[in-house]
């Protein structure tokens, strides 16, 4: 994470992904009409994964970005933010779809990687 955040971002940097869960919810049920079909949100993540993936390529990869697009280095730290808080909101339907806590399995991935991979990492390091 990075000191540099907008206000709203900053200002409630103790935010859970229960949290997360339950304003994507809410923002669902009492604006967006409803949710897509899994299906759908599925497709969605794939295209917002290809958005974020083409963002990361122009600007640490080999690719270079067309004119006007991502000229600005800070245009570009904002669309990777952009992208990646997309890919997060559509992860979210999906988890709320299905009933998974992000929050738990997230700290289920970090138990099975820590108990998995304790010393995987350390060889030739020590």
């Amino acid at each position: 994470m990075t000191e540099n955040r907008d206000s709203a971002a900053s200002a409630d940097m103790s935010r859970t992904l229960d949290a997360m869960q339950l304003d994507v919810d809410r923002w669902i049920r009492d604006i967006g009409g409803g949710y897509f079909s899994e299906l759908t949100n599925m497709c969605l993540l794939a295209e917002e994964t290809g958005e974020l993936a083409r963002v990361i390529a122009r600007i640490y990869g080999d690719q270079v970005a067309k004119r006007g697009d991502l000229s600005d280095p800070d245009d570009a730290r904002a669309s990777v933010r952009e992208e990646i808080a997309d890919v997060l909101w559509v992860l979210a339907c999906l988890a709320n779809q299905t009933g998974i806590s992000l929050e738990e399995a997230f700290a289920e991935t970090i138990r099975k990687k820590t108990e998995r991979d304790a010393s995987r990492f350390r060889r030739g390091k020590e």
